[in-house]
């Protein structure tokens, strides 16, 4: 459903955003890169089936040699106790690309996380269906105090 009109989103309380992907280096070797892009899709069929585990919702992304996904998560401490606890999906993965991939350079891995405290952000969407943010928050149209990025901020 397309929102042809301004819109922000609004989350309760803080959360955690989370950026993680993987760079194909040596296209040829898709030995080496094909088995580390299905562990993705495994940690996130694994995380959508237990949402107590803390994901609030995922955006992949593909550009050119790059993978990314673009996590949304309850808190930090969700996100760590997920990538930490040997009977889920993250360690395993995290465990076979250092075996296999290691320091080859065949194929890089990356991730960036934010810590986002409540009402220390600011989005906006026009024309757009629910995304991102305002796909796993509450989405609102624009208007008053939240007419611009400051007012949307607290300013």
């Amino acid at each position: 459903m397309i929102h042809a009109r301004r819109m922000t989103a609004r989350l309760e309380g803080s959360f955690c955003v989370f950026l993680i992907g993987m760079r194909v280096n040596r296209l040829w070797k898709v030995h080496k890169w094909l088995p580390i892009s299905r562990d993705m899709p495994r940690m996130l069929a694994e995380l959508q089936r237990q949402p107590e585990l803390g994901l609030l919702g995922a955006h992949i992304w593909f550009g050119g040699r790059t993978l990314m996904v673009q996590q949304y998560w309850r808190s930090f401490e969700a996100l760590t106790a997920y990538a930490r606890n040997p009977d889920r999906e993250h360690l395993p993965a995290w465990n076979r690309f250092r075996q296999r991939i290691g320091d080859s350079g065949d194929v890089g891995i990356f991730h960036e996380t934010y810590r986002v405290t409540d009402g220390n952000y600011e989005v906006i969407y026009h024309n757009m269906p629910p995304f991102g943010l305002g796909k796993v928050g509450h989405l609102e149209e624009i208007g008053g105090k939240h007419h611009t990025a400051g007012g949307r901020m607290g300013e």
